[in-house]
């Protein structure tokens, strides 16, 4: 019998898209509840203690009350929530952070999905800090700009609203100026840096796609440092990763407008990271991104594909 996996929260952005990718699979079972029974805590509870792996793609609150279901009927657990991100005796679920992930998202009972920004940024700057290139203490930016989608069932209902005209506005938009967002406790805590980052998201009239932006400063990288030195680290790292891809901009001149295309790895579970140099000196990186692939629902069978021991890139697209 092929492991049995039971989706919670199915109809949600993130869970609709990890349905679709799995659909067909023959390696494993995937159970969902009918629209009767899927907001009905007994079901749920029920199919969660049934199934061998449980991926959990629900509000915050309902996550942490599913995952004590799971627990206690000896379920393993994915959550696509930010419930658990930096919840002690939980595993971090971004395979490619450092080596031993792996093995650890392998072993592990309870695994959190990173989140989207955080995955980026995370993946821009951890090497760069294990191998000294940006000191610890280094205060860094983000500018990222999302699809609407990144938002949930609101965002979208909002942006799609034919009365509100935000599918053709002409720019992005900020947002969550006065308030400190979700992911950045999660940005500090696997990043591996102890300064607070300066994060400003925004918003496109765009449904799916991310664009995370890093401009590092000559000023703050130790003597010798330089975007070779950075494409060098990174290069090493994520040299054979299925899902990882660096690019080297050696002249920026020859940019244009769809060089850094928040959409360019929709439908995928892959990830771009670029590295830019300055004549100044200074290093811009740029992480591309689907926000519902590599970002969410892509990431989320990965870490399955490993907790059940298959192939870590089974049904994923490239």
């Amino acid at each position: 019998m092929p492991p049995k996996v039971h989706i919670d929260g199915h109809v949600g952005t993130t869970g609709l898209r990890i349905r679709d990718w799995l659909a067909g699979r023959r390696d494993i079972e995937v159970s969902t509840l009918d629209e009767e029974r899927r907001k009905e805590d007994a079901a749920r509870r029920a199919a969660i203690e049934a199934a061998d792996l449980t991926v959990l793609c629900l509000p915050d609150d309902a996550a942490r009350e599913a995952a004590q279901w799971a627990e206690a009927g000896g379920t393993r657990v994915v959550d696509a929530s930010t419930a658990h991100r930096v919840a002690d005796g939980w595993t971090y679920g971004l395979p490619e952070v450092e080596p031993t992930q792996r093995d650890a998202i392998r072993e592990a009972r309870c695994v959190a999905n990173p989140g989207c920004y955080p995955s980026a940024f995370i993946l821009l700057t951890r090497p760069l800090v294990d191998e000294g290139l940006l000191p610890h203490d280094t205060p860094v930016s983000i500018h990222a700009l999302s699809g609407y989608s990144g938002g949930g069932r609101g965002l979208i209902e909002k942006w799609e609203n034919p009365e509100q005209g935000l599918d053709s506005l002409p720019y992005e938009a900020p947002y969550a100026l006065g308030a400190r967002h979700k992911h950045v406790p999660e940005m500090l805590a696997y990043s591996g840096l102890t300064t607070e980052p300066q994060f400003v998201p925004a918003v496109g009239p765009f449904r799916c796609g991310m664009r995370v932006e890093v401009p590092i400063h000559l000023g703050v990288l130790p003597m010798g440092v330089n975007s070779t030195a950075i494409l060098d680290c990174l290069r090493e790292r994520y040299d054979g990763e299925p899902f990882v891809r660096v690019v080297h901009h050696p002249d920026p001149r020859e940019a244009h407008e769809r060089s850094f295309d928040p959409q360019t790895c929709n439908d995928t579970n892959s990830m771009e990271l670029h590295v830019v140099p300055h004549p100044s000196g200074h290093t811009l990186l740029v992480a591309l991104l689907d926000n519902l692939g590599k970002g969410a629902s892509g990431v989320a069978i990965q870490n399955l594909n490993l907790m059940l021991g298959l192939p870590e890139t089974a049904h994923l697209p490239e």
